[in-house]
């Protein structure tokens, strides 16, 4: 329990930052030895009826890293970060960690959080975007774990999560950053002419298409909210790399990674390795890979892109970069920060000013009923009205 437990357990919190006295970062989770591969991947697809054989397949990506996914040692750095930003802010909000497929398990958090005396907590889900994998499958785990905590009769607790920070500087500005250390890595004579593939999770069609609010002017068309905010974000860092570097013209495109679904329903394309060898027909002098949809150098980016992608590029003698994602960059625990507050003073009924860059301005707080449905069968979720 060192992992998620704080230092000194608070429940009363700092002024600023009430009605919230804790603050839970979730995530996906990820195995951390080899024996833990095919129980972890069993917990990811539990209810889908994939036979074990398969997982092991699957499993072998991991295998790859010795059986061990970077995501849970990030997320502790992650924890550490926030912790030591809020601290040096004067801000006396717990930080709790919670996962949805691996230990630390979210009910074990939240029954943690209940026992140490909070009842208001802020949700910080570590998936930037609109969609049902990205928040609200996040809202049903925590529907799920509220129910057991309440079976076993402890406090209840309310949970909010917090809005979409795709398009908030502290997310942006590390990956422009990150961008334009990586073009600066290629050789110089390709350099100039580098492109941009801006890659993210591809998702089924039909669930981009319903991802966001029905009602959500940040749905575009083709693809609803999950494709326009990704658009934005690769919109904004080009821009800004275009305004650093002096290149105007360098070709971008927003591509996608990680397939897993059946062959027979559509997703999301591009894939990434499909642009590349796009790319290298066209007469590309190099490719810079720009992981917008992740927050973290997970597994999906250390095997899909550094590994899979990267062997590609090599195959065709195509240069190739990968920018970094933003991590623990003190920037991005700043946003978190900034993301209570701006909550907190809006639950107290004031107004926050809300940080967004780009032209879809801050999402909304609080996800409707309808937002991003579930694809299988409606579920209970929480933070929702």
């Amino acid at each position: 329990m060192s992992d998620v437990r704080n230092p000194s357990p608070s429940g009363a919190g700092s002024a600023a930052t009430r009605p919230y006295d804790a603050l839970l970062l979730l995530s996906f989770g990820g195995p951390e030895a080899p024996e833990d591969v095919v129980p972890f991947l069993e917990n990811v697809t539990r209810g889908r009826g994939i036979p074990k054989e398969r997982l092991k397949e699957v499993g072998k990506h991991y295998f790859l890293f010795g059986g061990v996914s970077p995501i849970n040692e990030q997320n502790r750095e992650l924890l550490a970060g926030l912790r030591k930003d809020l601290a040096e802010h004067g801000l006396d909000l717990p930080v709790y960690w919670g996962n949805r497929n691996w230990a630390p398990y979210l009910v074990d958090t939240l029954r943690e959080i209940a026992t140490d005396g909070h009842r208001r907590i802020a949700v910080l889900a570590t998936s930037a975007y609109a969609g049902y994998s990205g928040c609200r499958q996040y809202r049903e785990n925590l529907a799920d774990a509220l129910a057991v905590l309440a079976e076993e009769g402890l406090p209840e607790l309310r949970v909010d999560k917090l809005r979409h920070f795709h398009n908030h500087p502290g997310f942006v500005e590390p990956m422009i950053d990150a961008t334009m250390a990586a073009l600066a890595a290629l050789p110089a004579e390709v350099r100039d002419g580098a492109r941009l593939a801006f890659t993210t999770h591809s998702i089924p069609e039909a669930m981009a298409e319903s991802s966001g609010a029905p009602d959500d002017p940040a749905r575009g068309r083709p693809g609803g909210a999950y494709v326009a905010q990704h658009l934005d974000v690769a919109q904004l860092i080009a821009a800004a790399v275009a305004e650093r570097t002096g290149v105007a013209d360098r070709r971008c495109e927003l591509v996608f990674q990680s397939r897993s679904g059946a062959p027979h329903i559509p997703w999301l394309e591009p894939d990434i390795c499909d642009h590349l060898e796009a790319q290298h027909a066209d007469g590309a002098p190099a490719v810079v890979m720009v992981p917008i949809g992740f927050v973290s150098d997970h597994m999906e980016v250390k095997y899909d892109l550094d590994t899979e992608a990267v062997a590609k590029a090599a195959e065709l003698g195509l240069p190739v970069g990968r920018a970094a994602t933003v991590g623990a960059d003190p920037r991005f625990t700043a946003a978190v920060r900034e993301l209570v507050l701006e909550r907190a003073a809006a639950e107290r009924g004031e107004e926050p000013a809300r940080c967004a860059l780009g032209r879809l301005g801050a999402g909304h707080d609080v996800c409707a009923v309808a937002c991003c449905p579930n694809p299988r069968a409606p579920r209970p979720a929480a933070a929702e009205r």
